[in-house]
């Protein structure tokens, strides 16, 4: 007797779908119990879903699929529907088996007809509405849920705390694979050192976690009997946690098993077809989710690795001075950006400060700035001045910029730079500027002064640019400023309102504390600080922000005595400069007793340089400087230039347009003088704050 004949007799059916082909074969039982007559029938798969009720076709589709996955047999209720689809004619059960891989299997099962399911129970099939209902949301939770971890250990997390409708698990493990052995990478409902024996082990070894890994495919173990008798080498180590069923399903990514998820159960669980659905779905998604926190974990290992190497640094101490910095980048994950500081240590014994900005906050703008820092770096150590210092970054910047991106049509980008050479023996600072905000000086007793000085082009924009140097003294109690821009323009303000408010922090601190200084500036910007290490942080960045503090100690003599002074730099190409002489003066006397006397101490420097660019062919070099307590302060004032012809006095008719700057010197200044130097010569001026002011109403 025929199989077919026998099945027929028990009222049971024989079908066949090639997913090849996209065909079902049903025999005659098949056939009748499908409301077609009763003979042997080949239908397309389409025609052959037309006789189901679409929501269990819906659901026998991912039955199908973990049974191919897993190699088990796919075992679902279905309910047949008439030939116009309005009419249940009957629910089949239907039990078969997958033969081949991946796209190309076969399926080959009974059908039988079975009894429709009373309403109200809660039987554990496709067509039950209630187990349906709660396993689709609570894989909706759990899919939302492990979307949003981040890392490996906030997966575990919310494994740990996943509910799984009917049958939830006490007890989770997650093994991961290191070449040939078998890892724990976290666990669930185990007391400390359990996983101890499961930590590491051969990937050979007759362990359930070690054979899914293997081989691709679940296991389930519903009775404590079946895991004995499957794997008698292990079983002891698992005897011990008093479970009475496991589930181990494989940690799929891109077709590669990446761990096994291990799933114990206190109570007997007899791992239905949807309860193997649902286990099979959360593991899938347990492995993304793990896949992709290893790869952001790395990434952000990599990142902070290669952040931490990029980060400005400051070098060793140096005797008389002090420096302090902080370093605040913008938003967008990455903690450096395009600004950075640097110490330098020179080969003469100075040592020089650097700080910068390149265009942009992007990885781009990081990776330009680690360049041009290691440029800069081997420029300063090889001994070069601070203008060839810059001309050479400018003409390398420059060649990067070019070649740096072939396939970024963005334009080559720029850097903002500020170099200082000092001399801590002396306090001398030599300076050059590419497009930097200016620097300024804290005197000892509070006054802020913007140190108006020479500059050229930001680097990389001409790779031929000159950078002109200044040179000037930072007097014992005096503190150096420098800083980006970000520090000067965040929070609405432009240049003007920016610098008033550095100015008014600087002004503040009576007692000067570098580090402090350091903190409410930033402060001042973004808010209290935050765990940072380099400087304070807030959620709201605007910009990049770098400021560097450098200060001259002042010995027990020096802190007794008030000394202020400028000095700066007019070229001749830089009349307009002009104008700066006279602000630098009156911010160096903003407490000068006679409003009178700072007015004439104006308008004979402003005569001073002018005659020096009209009537020679160097550049004029002012330096001012008021010594003594408040209201008895003397003020000496010079102008140089590199002519050897001296001024003469003149008397000039009331149309002449020049020869009145002596005249002026020697009826406003208490005194005044003409000294020829070794090359040039120096003309001055000293007003006295206790003396009353000259007068020239007769002038």
């Amino acid at each position: 007797m025929r199989t077919e004949d026998v099945l027929a007799a028990i009222d049971t059916g024989l079908w066949r779908w090639n997913n090849a082909s996209g065909t079902v074969t049903f025999d005659a039982e098949a056939a009748r119990l499908m409301g077609l007559p009763a003979e042997e029938v080949q239908l397309s798969e389409s025609a052959a879903r037309a006789r189901f009720h679409p929501v269990d076709w819906n659901e026998i589709q991912g039955i199908v699929q973990l049974a191919v996955t897993e190699g088990t047999v796919a075992e679902a209720r279905l309910r047949v529907m008439s030939e116009d689809g309005r009419q249940v004619l009957r629910t089949v059960r239907s039990r078969s088996k997958p033969f081949g891989e991946g796209t190309a299997y076969q399926l080959i099962g009974t059908i039988q007809e079975v009894a429709e399911t009373a309403p109200g129970t809660a039987a554990r099939t496709p067509v039950t509405g209630d187990w349906r209902r709660s396993r689709e949301a609570f894989l909706l939770d759990a899919g939302r849920a492990l979307a949003e971890a981040r890392s490996t250990a906030e997966v575990l997390r919310v494994a740990a705390s996943l509910s799984m409708p009917g049958f939830s698990p006490d007890g989770l493990a997650v093994f991961g694979v290191a070449g040939d052995r078998l890892t724990t990478i976290g666990h669930h409902g185990h007391k400390p050192g359990d996983e101890d024996p499961f930590r590491d082990m051969p990937l050979e070894t007759d362990y359930p976690a070690a054979e899914v890994v293997r081989t691709g495919r679940a296991i389930y173990l519903p009775t404590p009997e079946e895991y004995r008798t499957r794997f008698p080498a292990t079983w002891p180590l698992a005897e011990g946690f008093g479970r009475r069923s496991w589930a181990f399903v494989p940690l799929v990514v891109a077709g590669r098993t990446m761990g096994a998820w291990m799933a114990g159960f206190a109570h007997p669980v007899a791992f239905t077809p949807d309860e193997r659905s649902v286990l099979t779905t959360v593991a899938r998604m347990l492995a993304q989710a793990l896949a992709r926190a290893g790869v952001e974990e790395s990434e952000r290992e990599l990142s902070e690795g290669l952040q931490r190497s990029m980060m400005p640094t400051l070098g060793p101490d140096i005797p008389g001075m002090k420096v302090a910095a902080r370093y605040v980048p913008t938003g967008g994950g990455l903690q450096v950006g395009g600004d950075w500081y640097d110490m330098i240590p020179l080969p003469s014994g100075r040592f020089a400060l650097v700080i910068g900005d390149v265009q942009g906050h992007d990885v781009r703008a990081a990776g330009l700035m680690g360049q041009l820092r290691i440029a800069l770096r081997a420029y300063a150590s090889e001994g070069h001045r601070p203008d060839a210092v810059l001309s050479r970054a400018s003409r390398f910047l420059h060649g990067i910029t070019d070649t740096y991106a072939p396939d970024d049509h963005s334009s080559p980008r720029f850097a903002t730079c500020l170099y200082l050479e000092v001399d801590p023996a002396d306090g001398t600072v030599e300076l050059a500027r590419a497009g930097h905000p200016e620097p300024a000086v804290r005197m000892p007793d509070g006054t802020v002064l913007v140190r108006t000085t020479a500059g050229g082009l930001p680097l990389g924009i001409d790779a031929d640019t000159d950078y002109p140097t200044t040179r000037l003294a930072l007097e014992p109690g005096e503190t150096l400023m420098v800083c980006t821009d970000g520090l000067i323009e965040t929070g609405g303000h432009d240049l003007d309102s920016g610098w008033s408010r550095i100015r008014t922090i600087l002004e503040s601190h009576a007692e000067l504390d570098l580090e402090r200084l350091a903190d409410d500036l930033v402060q001042a910007v973004h808010g209290p600080p935050s765990h940072h290490t380099t400087g304070p942080l807030s959620d709201r960045r605007e910009d990049d922000i770098a400021v560097l503090l450098l200060s001259r100690e002042a010995t027990r003599t020096d802190r007794t005595a008030s000394v202020r002074s400028t000095a700066m730099t007019v070229a001749q190409a830089e009349p307009e400069r002009i104008a700066g002489t006279r602000r630098q003066l009156r911010e160096l006397l903003h407490d000068w007793a006679d409003a009178d006397q700072v007015d004439s101490a104006v308008l004979m420097v402003s005569e001073m340089v002018t005659n020096v660019l009209v009537h020679t062919d160097g550049d004029a070099l002012l330096t001012a400087r008021a010594t003594g307590p408040i209201g008895s302060r003397t003020l000496h004032v010079e102008v140089t230039d590199v002519s050897d012809e001296l001024p003469h006095k003149r008397r000039p008719g009331e149309m002449a347009s020049s020869g009145r700057g002596l005249l002026l010197m020697e009826m406003l200044a208490h005194k005044w003088g003409v000294d020829p130097r070794g090359q040039g010569k120096s003309i001055w001026f000293e007003l006295y704050e206790d003396a009353p002011p000259a007068s020239y109403e007769d002038f």
